[in-house]
């Protein structure tokens, strides 16, 4: 029968194990820094961060790589997870830093990112493909050199008519309503990214798109 001390000395060196365990994937969520634009519709990638960190009791508060990072381990993954703080146009930077730094391939970054084009309360999963107007999204498909990368996005509503300046409605601030919203909307999420991680996209697909 194995001493009691055996057996928290074998947990321990576990937890060791798997904090020293390289990171093979980076979450990105995409936003712009400071607090003027915390609850805007182009910063649903940092919030949904933020709960994702929380999900999984880790802190994004590291200054690295043009960005504030922290490691967790998510469906057994070690991941790096990203809030880039170079402002939305050149997220690529933080990115491919970080991708370099760790040798992660395209395929291996995941990012979190508003959508203009879909309605607040609903999600698309995309294996990889166009940005689709977020400049975000097409400053890491230019320094990568790939748009084969997965992507979850939240919708935050088209502008209510085509003159209102894009750049005025996306900086707009969330409503109450629609904050509640997309927090639902994380909660699924998590659960798709972790699908993601675990190489099933369809799995991820099936749960969050389409979601309201």
């Amino acid at each position: 029968m194995s001493n009691i001390f055996d057996i928290f000395k074998k947990i321990e060196k576990e937890k060791s194990d798997k904090a020293l365990s390289p990171v093979t994937h980076l979450v990105v969520g995409l936003g712009n820094p400071g607090d003027k634009y915390f609850y805007t519709r182009h910063n649903a990638g940092f919030l949904a961060m933020d709960y994702i960190s929380q999900k999984c009791g880790a802190t994004v508060n590291r200054s690295k790589f043009k960005a504030l990072v922290g490691e967790a381990t998510i469906a057994g993954k070690r991941v790096l997870l990203m809030k880039p703080q170079t402002l939305m146009n050149a997220s690529g930077d933080a990115v491919i830093e970080a991708a370099n730094f760790y040798k992660i391939p395209i395929e291996n970054i995941i990012v979190l990112s508003d959508d203009v084009n879909l309605d607040v309360g609903r999600m698309r999963v995309r294996k990889s493909g166009s940005d689709g107007g977020q400049k975000g999204l097409r400053s890491i498909i230019t320094r990568m050199g790939s748009d084969n990368f997965p992507r979850i996005r939240f919708g935050v509503g088209q502008k209510p008519h085509p003159d209102y300046d894009m750049a005025d409605w996306v900086l707009g601030t969330l409503s109450d309503a629609d904050k509640k919203t997309l927090f639902d909307c994380f909660v699924v999420a998590y659960d798709g990214l972790e699908k993601i991680l675990c190489g099933d996209i369809d799995g991820a697909m099936q749960v969050c798109n389409g979601k309201k």
